[in-house]
């Protein structure tokens, strides 16, 4: 399973894992009325089933996440976007269910005080079931507490009836995202660059360093000169890439050496 994991996702399982993925998996074994692992297994490397691969690295990803999570990084979007040319592209690599990809649209519209701004917003993910959550928008009530009250009545309908204690992020938000499946371990991603900004959190950890430095080389030709690179905060690129330099605590820029190429291409 750690194999076939790593090759179809790039996902390094230790094995620690393996109650995690013994869970995990027993859903499809349930599901697909099978009564091994071993037979789901040979089963699964013998046929080019795509739902079935899609379910087994839904199963094995994990999705963690919330609004505004490691905050520290959105003011420094903020002030980034108000700084370059319009119109903006921003990629979220990992969008998950969308609390990601939802609070960077939130920081670009305060940021130029509009619910319109010049922006478009790409946000991806390997896990198709959670980037339908994404898509539509709606979340419990307690996934929102945190948050200042001014920003939830801007940006969120509140549900009644039947769907009373569910919010709803306003579509004019939602229009400015489109949500898409990729896996970074594909031959060719479905975008295209240059973008302005690329957010990509908490999910370099799940790689191992050859991974981490290929699908950092890919990142380079997509982003402009300037643009800025987000990583989580238990990240560090510098020793996957010399692409990249430090900006700022989990924030990378392009390299002086790399930048001064791409303005010249």
């Amino acid at each position: 399973m750690r194999a076939l994991i790593y090759k179809q996702a790039g996902i390094s399982l230790g094995e620690s894992k393996q109650e995690m993925v013994y869970s995990r998996l027993a859903r499809r074994l349930r599901a697909r009325k099978m009564n091994s692992f071993e037979e789901y297994l040979d089963d699964l490397e013998s046929r080019s089933d795509h739902a079935e691969w899609e379910a087994f690295t839904n199963a094995l990803t994990t999705n963690l996440t919330s609004f505004f999570r490691e905050a520290h990084h959105f003011p420094i979007l903020s002030e980034h976007v108000q700084k370059v040319k319009v119109p903006l592209s921003i990629w979220c690599s990992a969008s998950s269910t969308g609390e990601e990809p939802y609070s960077i649209a939130m920081s670009v519209c305060e940021a130029f005080g509009t619910l319109t701004p010049p922006v478009s917003i790409v946000a991806t993910d390997i896990d198709t079931n959670v980037l339908e959550t994404a898509a539509n928008g709606v979340y419990p009530l307690e996934r929102i507490e945190k948050m200042e009250s001014d920003r939830v009545r801007r940006f969120f309908q509140r549900g009644k009836g039947d769907r009373a204690g569910m919010v709803r992020v306003r579509p004019e938000l939602r229009q400015l995202i489109t949500f898409k499946p990729l896996n970074l371990l594909a031959a060719t991603w479905p975008i295209n660059g240059p973008f302005d900004v690329i957010f990509c959190r908490n999910v370099m950890i799940y790689f191992d360093k050859p991974t981490q430095g290929k699908i950092l080389s890919r990142f380079v030709p997509l982003m402009k000169p300037d643009g800025l690179l987000f990583a989580g905060h238990s990240e560090n690129f510098m020793y996957a890439s010399d692409a990249f330099k430090l900006r700022g605590k989990t924030v990378y820029e392009l390299s002086a050496r790399v930048a001064a190429a791409m303005e010249k291409a």
